[in-house]
């Protein structure tokens, strides 16, 4: 693990965008002493782009009752984790999720069969801001548990000898399988095609950590994506209580990665969870969303 652990670090700590960093120091700002670290990663790392689209972080925090003022959002954070919320800082928008250092911990590990944390953070990521060593020290230890878990988990579904870039596309295709996706099929080799020699590097230390798993036993792909999808829904309704203007960025994405035209009408702006409910039948057969 150590040779993982170091090529997760040296990844981790490269610099950002100073707007990047910014952001991610303001967003810190905002929960004060329960801030931990604030990683950056998704789309606009991988394009380099940042004006006009929306920046992914995730806030870890020592805990959900120190990050929070009112008992129903730390409830909801330690129920059906993460928290998504808007943000904006210096003509940027963004999205922050919010996980205690514990759930990061778990949820990047194969301990946890949803896959919405760890295949993310099989992917590059930036640490772009940590209150200290320590928090630095476990947000390192955390992701590194990442990529061995998603290939632990694709290696019982797929063929064990595939060269390293079509093992990393197949995992990464699982793994949009279990989710509801607004993405085209051919995403999870876009993902992958955007830093090949970065996934070259990580195959090796990761398989050798995640063949140090082999004993476990693992989820079938098919409850995962029964699961996935379901969790799926169970966040976005969530979301309807926490992402001020969520309806209008779930029509953004879809329409921005599916190529379709939703507009959202007054009304569903007014009501987002039965927004979210009338849209499902629609995107779902038109494929929109999978």
């Amino acid at each position: 693990m150590s040779q993982l652990r170091n090529l997760v670090r040296e990844e981790l700590l490269q610099p950002v965008d100073p707007r990047v960093q910014a952001m991610a120091t303001a967003i810190a700002d905002r929960y004060g002493s329960a801030s931990r670290a604030v990683l950056f990663y998704g789309s606009c790392l991988r394009q380099r782009e940042l004006d006009g689209l929306m920046l992914d972080f995730y806030l870890i925090v020592s805990d959900y009752s120190a990050a929070y003022d009112r008992r129903w959002l730390a409830l909801a954070n330690r129920l059906v984790p993460p928290n998504v919320f808007p943000f904006e800082h210096n003509g940027l928008a963004a999205k922050y999720a919010v996980l205690s250092e514990a759930d990061f911990h778990r949820l990047n590990g194969p301990e946890t069969r949803n896959v919405s944390v760890w295949a993310r953070f099989a992917q590059p990521s930036r640490l772009a801001w940590s209150s200290d060593a320590a928090a630095e020290g476990r947000a390192i230890a955390a992701v590194a548990r990442a990529a061995p878990t998603l290939l632990i988990a694709a290696l019982s579904s797929i063929p064990n000898e595939l060269p390293p870039l079509d093992l990393w596309r197949a995992a990464f295709a699982l793994t949009y399988s279990a989710e509801l996706r607004a993405e085209k099929n051919a995403r999870a080799g876009s993902v992958v095609d955007s830093d090949p020699r970065r996934y070259q590097r990580f195959t090796a230390p990761a398989l050798a950590a995640a063949r140090a798993e082999g004993r476990r036993r693992f989820a079938s792909w098919r409850r995962r994506r029964v699961e996935g999808k379901a969790l799926s829904v169970v966040r976005l309704a969530k979301a309807s209580a926490t992402f001020a203007g969520g309806v209008d960025y779930i029509a953004w994405k879809i329409n921005r990665h599916a190529g379709t035209a939703i507009e959202i009408k007054p009304w569903q702006r007014r009501w987002p969870l039965l927004a979210a409910v009338s849209l499902a039948p629609r995107l779902l057969r038109s494929r929109a969303i999978r």
